[in-house]
């Protein structure tokens, strides 16, 4: 009895030193972790990226990598059935965390894969809108109107909405142009809905951006059980942006002007969204008449004579009308 006394004694003290070690690498990681998402902010990095980046390491940890050690990083990053995309995210966040502590590697050497995002039916977006808690609803909603990046919509402030206009301005995220847009009564109404706790605190709340998805894909797979469409499951707050800038394209036909409104710097982010419509949209056997403006007066003659603006090309302005 001793004898099993002493053994039971001798594996609780081991049991006990394994949980203290367990501990104590689950608290030195938080700390590490936090102190890296620090320095990312100090070196100017958006809200969104630091979270991005620090749930990529946490998850590396989490299925066996050692920080410390690039290759034990290096063959986690490849055992898991990741795309490429997904894979190349995790080695940007490493290489960021290793310039932090000064270390370095060699990274493998990935590809980003670029697949058409998914356009959902309007009906679709107003469900989840309709569906959603207020708070939930009234972000959505912003999005719909605005095609804001989720980054850029949880950021704002009461400050930036100007009920008397009915405007909203937007301070923009990796390395956009800022915008302002007029916004319709309905989202003013739902802003003025929700409560006004700080003057420049997020209208949002939830804390942070990260919990505020979460609850949008808890209630998101509700409601597509609930109403049994599936598709809702696919749509992501970036989803929004997608369809407003292709409902932009479809309705305008001037690239430029989807452009200047996403905020973008380099058009070729924006190109994706004419083969978007042009595969979303049936194209009628329509003939228009066509005409060039090269002057205001000339572009106000065309106006008036029912012909609609399409784009610019190299300074001179092209309208069209149907026969």
């Amino acid at each position: 009895m001793r004898q099993v006394c002493a053994l039971e004694a001798k594996n609780l003290a081991g049991v006990e030193s394994r949980e203290k070690r367990v501990a104590g690498a689950t608290t030195n990681l938080k700390s590490l972790l936090f102190n890296f998402a620090w320095w990312l902010k100090k070196n100017g990095y958006a809200e969104s990226t630091i979270q991005s980046q620090v749930k990529r390491l946490r998850t590396l940890t989490r299925r066996g990598a050692d920080l410390y050690d690039p290759e034990s990083v290096k063959d986690v990053i490849a055992r898991q059935n990741w795309s490429s995309s997904t894979r190349l995210n995790a080695v940007h966040a490493y290489t960021n965390f290793l310039t932090y502590i000064k270390g370095e590697w060699n990274p493998p050497n990935y590809k980003r894969t670029f697949n058409l995002p998914f356009i959902p039916q309007e009906r679709e977006l107003d469900e989840l809108i309709a569906g959603c808690s207020r708070t939930v609803s009234t972000f959505l909603q912003f999005l719909k109107e605005t095609g804001a990046r989720s980054g850029e919509a949880y950021n704002l402030s009461w400050d930036q909405i100007d009920f008397e206009r009915g405007t909203v301005t937007i301070t923009p995220e990796k390395g956009s142009n800022p915008r302002i847009f007029k916004i319709s009564n309905r989202l003013l109404s739902m802003l003025a809905q929700l409560k006004r706790k700080n003057l420049k605190g997020s209208i949002f709340g939830y804390g942070s951006l990260c919990y505020l998805r979460r609850t949008f894909e808890r209630q998101k797979k509700q409601l597509a059980y609930k109403l049994g469409n599936p598709r809702l499951e696919r749509i992501s707050f970036h989803t929004f942006r997608h369809w407003k800038a292709t409902m932009l394209y479809h309705q305008t036909k001037d690239i430029l002007y989807v452009m200047r409104f996403l905020g973008h710097k380099n058009i070729k982010n924006t190109l994706i969204y004419i083969q978007l419509e042009e595969a979303l949209f049936k194209k009628d056997d329509e003939e228009y008449v066509c005409k060039a403006a090269k002057s205001l007066d000339e572009a106000k003659t065309l106006i008036e004579l029912g012909f609609e603006y399409v784009c610019e090309v190299e300074g001179v302005k092209l309208f069209r009308r149907r026969k």
